[in-house]
């Protein structure tokens, strides 16, 4: 993508000193009339403005509209009237989803319309409201499939019960028949959506089979007994989930590739009223700390009230039993929830009636009876654990303890870097070449390897707001290392006090100096590696500049091609044949860079640097599971699946440079 498709065009626009082409107000009120008030019909109003029902028009909200589907037929599983969900993407890319369902109601509805004309062309129309279809759902604002409907090229349902099999087709959200009975039900029940997404309204419409299986996986382990399969009919590829085991089964999934404390995870499983609770966790022995929540299956990737009693329960538990097994003394200090989470995955799970989520994305669950659900369920389930594991809780105290005094140790060496910086005027690293622009949004910082590319990129640089930080020797692996290690490690205490905003707990974004950090490293394999291990850095340390779009990677090109009169740049051997075959010309010199430091400090710039010119690729997390399964496999102790995945991968390489 180009600086202006990475979502980076304000940060350019103040760099360059420029206005964002403010236009001239007009007079107030010189056209703003009740005339200018619009009543958009039916759907329209999600044509007009998808990005509002899903998120985007990229890939992430073209992938939405599955997740909407499914998520009906998952809703009837948590109700207990599925037990099966097929997904399959056919060669076009039609998208079917079935389950085995009650199917959606048929009849006359209170509006005239047949009621499945209704679930499917009117917002905020479903069975999720009145409590009486759905004591469960995640479906909680009643917009899914309408949207989907919408956004869809066409769309058709057909709906098994009462003795028939019922359908209705749309275009673009408009029914182009009536609700007709097209046969007997048979043994058939529930109900098929088969669906293509609009051309018109995404800007691509490619199905990734890797994320959907994530997807679907992850909804398995959260309905055990659910049988889903995902058929992609593209590349002949089939998957199906099915977990007895549930969360137990989650969590060693997440722990799969790291050495665990105790074999068996720790399981907790209640119900409160009308609260369902389920709980898996157990101990590696890794420094970070990952919990997954769900409400009514929906990842609750900012917590909420259940990961605040879910954590409470651990501190306190864990606490008195190591007061009660004499571990910890009357003159020690309790554990903190930092200590008792080191090396923690957990998955939290909670099914409730009426859920409150804080907007439309789901992120936040905010019922504050919950807390208390949890807390006592967890700590219920942990004293029971612990009483009849007692070897196990031995393990598990005293790697927190390990954890506590690490920690104290970070502490220490954090303040010793807070304080010399403070005693030295907040001096900066002596390899910083900063800036002169003082505001964090027109700022950026490119952090590269070596002092041959830190010598290019200052000379090639814009002074005024582009900073650089050369990197010496490789940077330490943070997989491997407690943050006091990370604190004390030559090559990574610079880039944090560069950066200005803290580590760890005490990580503060609003401090963060430059709104655009860049990595940019050789395109070889040491620079993949360098690049590799800053992105592990990021990820583990500073997890809130990755979340909110400060990291970006540089695409430095590998070959110049030139013919004397005009240069052309390739960032790969099939860009490079293209700009020979554009050039067209005998005298051609073809330069293959195999470093940064190759390049003149104006090449760089051209290339790179130029926010008009350069292509920068910023990191997201898309997948939080998938994004600690990556590291830990690629950055962790164990070498066996690393091996594996190198030896899967190998056949992919096209360019290995040695």
């Amino acid at each position: 993508m180009t600086d202006r498709e990475a979502g980076a065009g304000t940060a350019r626009t103040g760099a360059a000193g420029g206005t964002g082409g403010r236009s001239k107000r007009a007079p107030v009120g010189s056209d703003y009339t009740a005339a200018s008030i619009q009543v958009l019909e039916g759907l329209e109003a999600v044509r007009r403005r998808p990005g509002m029902y899903i998120g985007s028009t990229d890939v992430r909200g073209l992938h939405h509209l599955v997740w909407e589907v499914v998520d009906n037929s998952i809703d009837e599983a948590m109700a207990g009237h599925a037990t099966r969900i097929d997904v399959t993407i056919a060669a076009d890319g039609t998208v079917t989803v079935q389950d085995d369902g009650r199917g959606v109601p048929v009849g006359r509805h209170a509006t005239g319309k047949d009621a499945l004309e209704v679930v499917h062309t009117v917002l905020h129309a479903g069975g999720k409201f009145g409590g009486g279809g759905y004591k469960v759902s995640g479906g909680l604002h009643g917009v899914g499939v309408s949207v989907v409907n919408a956004l869809s090229e066409w769309l058709r349902v057909e709906t098994a019960r009462d003795g028939s099999v019922w359908a209705q087709e749309y275009v673009r959200g408009k029914p182009t028949t009536p609700v007709t009975r097209v046969g007997p039900q048979g043994d058939r029940r529930g109900t098929r959506t088969v669906f293509r997404a609009d051309h018109e309204m995404f800007e691509s419409t490619d199905y990734s089979f890797e994320t959907i299986t994530q997807r679907l996986r992850e909804s398995a382990y959260l309905n055990k007994g659910l049988w889903i399969r995902l058929t992609d009919e593209r590349a002949d590829r089939e998957r199906s989930f099915y977990f007895e085991g549930g969360l137990v089964s989650f969590v060693r999934h997440l722990n799969r590739n790291k050495e665990v404390l105790h074999a068996r995870p720790i399981s907790v499983e209640k119900r409160d009223g009308a609260t369902s609770i389920e709980v898996a966790l157990q101990y590696n022995d890794s420094f970070t700390e990952n919990v997954f929540a769900f409400a009514n299956n929906i990842n609750t990737v900012d917590g909420g009230t259940h990961v605040t009693g879910f954590r409470a329960a651990l501190t306190s538990s864990l606490n008195d039993w190591a007061r009660k097994a004499g571990i910890l003394k009357d003159a020690d200090s309790n554990l903190s929830g930092d200590d008792v989470r080191e090396g923690l995955t957990a998955v939290v799970s909670v099914k409730l009636v009426d859920p409150q989520f804080e907007g439309q994305t789901k992120a936040k669950l905010g019922n504050a009876e919950v807390k208390a659900q949890v807390q006592a369920a967890v700590a219920e389930g942990m004293v029971q654990y612990l009483e009849e594991n007692p070897a196990e809780g031995r393990r598990i105290i005293e790697k927190s303890l390990t954890a506590a005094r690490a920690r104290e140790a970070a502490r220490k060496a954090r303040d010793l870097v807070i304080r010399k910086g403070a005693l030295e005027g907040m001096a900066l690293p002596g390899k910083l070449a900063d800036c002169q622009e003082r505001d964090p949004a027109r700022s950026e910082l490119y952090l590269v390897e070596g002092d041959s590319a830190g010598g290019s990129a200052k000379m090639g640089r814009n002074r005024r707001f582009q900073a650089v930080l050369p990197l010496r020797g490789k940077v330490l692996n943070v997989e491997k290392a407690r943050l006091d290690r990370v604190l004390s490690s030559e090559n990574v205490r610079p880039l944090i006090i560069a950066l200005g905003a803290g580590i760890g707990d005490t990580f503060d974004l609003a401090k963060l100096r430059y709104h655009r950090i860049i990595i940019m490293t050789d395109a070889d394999v040491d620079g993949a590696h360098i690049r590799t291990l800053l992105l592990t850095f990021f990820y583990r340390h500073m997890g809130q500049i990755i979340e909110k779009g400060h990291l970006y990677i540089a695409q430095p090109p590998l070959y110049r091609v030139s013919t004397g009169k005009q240069t052309l740049y390739a960032q790969s051997e099939k860009e490079r044949e293209a700009a020979i075959k554009k050039l067209n010309s005998k005298n051609i010199s073809v330069q293959r860079f195999k470093g940064l430091g190759e390049m003149n400090a104006d090449q760089l710039w051209e290339t790179t640097m130029n926010p008009q010119s350069r292509t920068l690729l910023r990191a997201e997390i898309e997948d939080g599971v998938e994004a600690d399964a990556i590291f830990t496999m690629l950055m962790g102790e164990k070498v066996a699946p690393r091996k594996s995945f190198i030896m899967s991968e190998a056949r992919k390489v096209q360019n290995l440079d040695i």
